[in-house]
């Protein structure tokens, strides 16, 4: 994710920290300071910051459990809203999902619980989390059981969605169980949007997020439906021109203004693809790079490839989980044979969106 600073590695995952993170403890410390001084802005920061440490093992919570069937976790990323951890791809099985979404809100519970029990806390301070005279630890398990319960909401981003979800899926189609899981979770975006006119206008904002969300979720579980079955060279640009990697950047030019293609593959003598080189990235460098130059100084490489033969779902994951703008697509002897692009995946969306019982076939 752009605008994020990697903290370090945990197991194999990459933490990461995004820069709107760092601006709102900028902003939370500033108002506490105006409010009650030195000590209540450090209060407060300390405060913040352990409930995104507790953000933090909630994902990993659902990274551990994912692992434990097979998935890989790229990257974990904090954010104001919370964290946000990139499968590689989903759970193949509905109590495969269930267990990784409700591995997280249990890690709250346990932390909630742990504090309460050792810390001796009474139940009376558990009531004002917003209050700085309560306990650190009393309003630290109060922001956790909070946390296990927003999560649980039965609405896409939300754990509780996935859980929603993996539970419909084991009665019918996975399509259909998202489809139902989307409008449940739009209702109560909803309900939340009309909640904060009347209360807290954070909640419109919640709300219009979820509603996006699950919106969102719906439209790509009915694009892999429709791909199913499917390999990428029926969804790659077989047509797209590579360059050379000797090809100088006035050639690079001449094909850029001849082609409709925004993204080249640039490949070696074998033809087999090094890299990629995007539209901007040219365009970038001709103010001041000599016409002369090799378009090998300014592609973006290590290039990321798929077999023409690969399934178009995984390719689909690939793609969504990578920062490339392209795919370059090979034959099982690595030679360049086209490009699978964002565009192309997007025009394959619009169409099932306009005509629903499109069947993509074979070419």
């Amino acid at each position: 994710m752009t605008w994020s600073i990697t903290l370090g590695r945990i197991a194999g995952t990459a933490v990461r920290i995004h820069v709107t993170f760092l601006i709102f403890l900028a902003w939370i410390g500033l108002s506490a300071l105006q409010r009650g001084g030195t000590e209540v802005a450090l209060q407060n920061v300390v405060f913040i910051a352990l409930i995104f440490l507790c953000v933090l093992l909630h994902e990993f919570g659902h990274i551990l459990t994912a692992r434990h069937y097979g998935i890989r976790t790229p990257d974990v990323v904090l954010l104001p809203i919370g964290g946000v951890a990139s499968l590689e791809r989903l759970p193949e099985k509905p109590s495969q999902e269930l267990a990784v979404a409700i591995a997280g809100p249990l890690v709250n519970v346990v932390i909630a619980s742990v504090l309460i029990a050792f810390a001796g806390l009474p139940s009376g301070e558990m009531h004002h989390i917003e209050d700085p005279q309560v306990s650190l630890l009393a309003r630290l398990a109060a922001a956790n059981i909070f946390l296990a319960l927003f999560n649980l909401l039965p609405a896409f981003p939300m754990d509780g969605g996935r859980v929603l979800h993996a539970l419909l899926a084991m009665k019918m189609s996975g399509v259909e169980a998202t489809r139902i899981a989307a409008r449940t979770g739009q209702a109560l975006a909803l309900l939340l949007g009309f909640a904060g006119l009347f209360g807290n206008p954070m909640l419109i904002f919640i709300a219009i997020f979820i509603y996006m969300t699950a919106g969102g979720e719906a439209q790509d579980s009915s694009f892999r439906a429709a791909i199913a079955g499917l390999q990428v060279r029926d969804a790659m640009e077989s047509r797209a021109v590579p360059l050379s990697m000797d090809a100088t950047l006035d050639e690079a030019v001449d094909l850029l203004l001849a082609t409709p293609q925004h993204a080249f593959a640039v490949v070696d003598g074998h033809n087999k693809p090094v890299g990629l080189l995007l539209r901007e990235d040219l365009l970038a460098a001709l103010p001041a790079t000599p016409r002369e130059e090799k378009v090998a100084a300014i592609m973006r490489a290590p290039v990321v490839t798929v077999l023409m033969s690969q399934p178009l779902d995984q390719a689909l994951t690939q793609l969504s989980s990578s920062d490339a703008q392209a795919l370059s697509a090979v034959d099982h002897y690595g030679h360049y044979a086209g490009l699978l692009t964002r565009d192309n995946l997007g025009e394959m969306m619009m169409i099932k969106a306009v005509k629903p019982d499109w069947r993509f076939e074979r070419h």
